[in-house]
Order: structure tokens, then sequence, then C-alpha cells
């Protein structure tokens, strides 16, 4: 993403369709002027910072729309620049008109996360809050809210630096010994170096751990509904749903494709996905679905095989449960058709620890979804809690716990300063990526790209 700096942007900042309100975003050196000369009240260039003023806004000798502008003056804005934030009506045609007019008036249309990417090259976030605000705009549950909001009052970032701290302190004592190094001398002290190393290892491996939890609260957990056709595995997704959202048949292979949805269990997201019924078949097209049921279930953190017990045997069971198994991935056995089935299999069924219910009424569903958050329980995100949510930020932590482990061998073996040395510049290379202390333009093009253009 190539960019100027220098230039004054705009972009809306609510979502596209129509609305009561919109708000539109200028921010550059030139965002006062450009909005003062479309707009028609007050002199916006005399007026403070963090003030609202009502006018109109004008273009082309046409009043476009009555707004309202709010104004923040450098560097007390998102983006530490001066910023505009016009308040207009919302339908498409008048944001429209009045982005046009500002574009006519000097400012540029914004690029994906251009506002957030000033914001952090200009030092008003570091990288790991910048990319916060991205989770929480897209946050789908209160625990995933709470840890991005965490992440972006600097949770995470404060650990990270307090980290990097110790370790420059050490590091720029090795490289006096560097300098030093026909005296023989030694500045930094192996024995508190490597009490250091361990302590460092020890938080490393806290932060390292609570990504099993973060990646939860942020990503959800893609959960695949598979089974025999007819097992009511779309009726348990409508079920789940509370909605119609699969066809339900008694046509075998109605389910073709995957069909998903999302919904909130005990504070986490969950990914439901139907898919096509496992069995041979001639048919190309149903050939493809169960090919893809098999690719989800394979890439899927839980899977809910749904069992027929009207017309299931034991056998069936064993086998697929076989397969289940070669999977190595999470499951859960459901009986479906708990009212059809015969005493006989509600036996075995129960001794095999099914879990049964009838999804066509909905009975049974809510001990399932029990079941389902007991898998991924976990404790509310509270204000402070520090949680890697950030599949960039674990890596870069394991990354950085490789290059410390390379240090404690070193000190171990009593390897000279300069391997010492090396090894530690790698571990804060590492950490420093977190933060953004350390860069690369892709790096960055990557991560702002995801972002809306209005933010």
């Amino acid at each position: 993403m190539t960019i100027s700096r220098t230039d004054t942007i705009v972009a809306p900042a609510t979502p596209q369709g129509v609305s009561a309100l919109a708000v539109i975003r200028l921010s550059g050196a030139q965002a006062l002027q450009i909005a003062n000369t479309c707009f028609k009240g007050k002199d916006l260039l005399a007026q403070a910072s963090h003030t609202v003023h009502y006018g109109q806004v004008h273009h082309a000798g046409a009043i476009i729309d009555e707004v309202l502008v709010a104004l923040f003056r450098a560097p007390r804005s998102f983006t530490t620049e001066d910023s505009v934030e016009i308040s207009c009506h919302g339908a498409p045609l008048v944001v429209k008109e009045v982005i046009n007019a500002l574009v006519a008036a000097g400012a540029r249309l914004a690029q994906p996360g251009e506002f957030t990417q000033r914001a952090f090259l200009n030092g008003r976030l570091d990288l790991a809050q910048a990319e916060a605000v991205a989770d929480l705009i897209h946050a789908e549950n209160n625990n995933a809210r709470q840890a991005a909001l965490n992440q972006m009052r600097g949770g995470i970032s404060k650990e990270i630096k307090r980290l990097r701290d110790e370790l420059i302190h050490f590091a720029s004592l090795i490289e006096l010994e560097l300098d030093f190094g026909e005296e023989d001398v030694e500045f930094a002290k192996r024995d508190e170096l490597r009490l250091l190393i361990d302590r460092i290892q020890a938080l490393l491996q806290q932060l390292i751990t609570s990504f099993a939890s973060g990646n939860v609260i942020k990503n959800g957990v893609p959960t695949v509904i598979a089974g025999k056709p007819n097992a009511g595995k779309s009726t348990l997704l409508n079920a789940l749903l509370k909605e119609d959202k699969a066809i339900v048949s008694a046509i075998p292979g109605t389910t073709r494709d995957v069909i998903e949805d999302v919904i909130e269990l005990g504070g986490i997201s969950f990914r439901f996905i139907d898919t096509a019924g496992l069995r041979h078949t001639t048919d190309d097209v149903e050939a493809i679905g169960i090919a893809r049921t098999r690719e989800r279930m394979q890439k899927a953190s839980l899977i809910l095989y749904v069992f027929d017990l009207a017309h299931g045997s034991e056998a069936e069971l064993s086998a697929a449960q076989a397969e289940l198994e070669q999977m190595q991935v999470p499951y859960l056995l459901v009986g479906n058709k708990r009212d059809l089935a015969s005493p006989d299999t509600l036996r075995w069924a129960s001794e095999r620890g099914l879990l049964m219910l009838q999804a066509a009424t909905g009975n049974g569903v809510d001990e399932l979804c029990n079941r389902i958050v007991a898998r991924f329980s976990m404790q509310q995100v509270k204000q402070g809690d520090v949680l890697v949510t950030n599949l960039r930020h674990y890596h870069a932590l394991q990354q950085t716990r490789q290059a410390l482990g390379r240090v404690a061998t070193g000190i171990d073996s009593r390897l000279t300063g300069d391997f010492i040395a090396m090894d530690i510049r790698q571990a804060l290379h590492f950490l420093g990526e977190i933060t953004g202390e350390v860069t690369a333009d892709d790096l960055l093009a990557n991560i702002f790209s995801k972002f809306c253009i209005g933010k």
C-alpha cells in the first residue's frame, strides 16, 4: 500500500446503506481548511478543538445537506493530525455528494486502515494497539470486545515493553564487553542474565499459553455438524440457530454444500457448519459436497456427529467413531430421533455415551449447548487481563522463546559474548515486531489493508 502521509484523507466512518445519520472523517494538515471551504456556518478555522458546529455543506453553488461538524485539532485527535468529523443524513447519495465536495476541495479518498495507520506512524498507537482497533470493530461477543479493548489500552504492549527493556539492558552490557574484548572484562553478569532469561521465559510461556483461549475468544469455534444423510443434521442446525436456515427434507442428500451461521454460547462465538451427509454416492455434485464435508471436519475445532437412533445400528456407530478417532479432532456423539428409537437402541446408545435428543422439537438441544460450552469453558475476560489473540503475536512470541533458549544454552556452555549478543538481538527483534518497533512495509501493508476504509 503506497500512501502519502502529507495528503488530507477522507472516508465514510459508518457503513454503507440507508441510515438516519452517517459520519464522514477528514484527517491531515489541510483538514480544517478543506472542511471550511465546503461549510457554511461559523468560520471553522477560528473555532477551538473538540467543538461541534451546525451548518450546511455546499458544493458547486448548491446545498447538499445540513450537518454537524466536530473539530479535533492536532495533536488531540485519533491520528494526532487535524481532523474533522461531519455528521450528515445517512442517505447514500448525500454521503457520496459530501465526499465529492471534500475531494473537490483538496482531499483524497482514504485507503483501508489509513486513519489507524497514521495513528501508528504518528506514535498515537503501537502496532499491537492498532491491530486491536480492528479486533474491537469485529468483536462478536463480550469476551472478544473486552480482550480487544484491553489490548487497545496497551495490555500486551506493556508486557512486551517490560521484557524488551530488561533484555536491552543486558544486551547493551554485552555489546560493551565486545568493545573491550582484548581486556577480558565482563560487564553483564552471566548468572544474573541466566536468571533473567528463566524469568522472561516463564512470562513468555504464560502469554503463549493464553493464545489457546484468546484465539477461541477472537475467532470463535468452528463446529461441524456431520453424519449420514437424513440423520437430522440440518434440523439440528435450525434448532441451534432457532431459525429455518437449512432446508430440511426426507430426501437423502438434500444438503450438498456447507451451510453455516454463528451464535454465541457462554460468551464464545460458535460457527456451526451443516454439511453434506457422509455416504457413498455416484452423484458427482453430492460427491463434491461430501469431499468438502471431510475437509471441514479436518479443520474443525469440534465435530457434532449426528447419529440416527431410529435407523442406525451399533456397528454403524462403531465405524463412524473409529473414523472420528483417526481425524484426531474433538467430537461429541449426538443421537437424534430419540422418540423413534427402540428400547434396545436407547440402552446401548446410553452405554456408548451418546447425548440423545429430538432436534425436530428442540428437546435436548439445551443440554447439547451446555456440553458444547463445557468443552471450551473459560472465565469472563476482565479489564486488565492480558490475552494473546493474534496469530502474528503468537508466532513472534514463540520465536522469541526459541532465541532466548539459545541464549540460555550459550550461557550454560560458556559461549563468548558475541554469540550470546546475537541471540539476544534476535529476541529483541521478534518482540519488537509485535509492537511495531521493528517493522517492514509489506507487514504494515498486509495488516492495515484488512481494515475497513473509514478506520
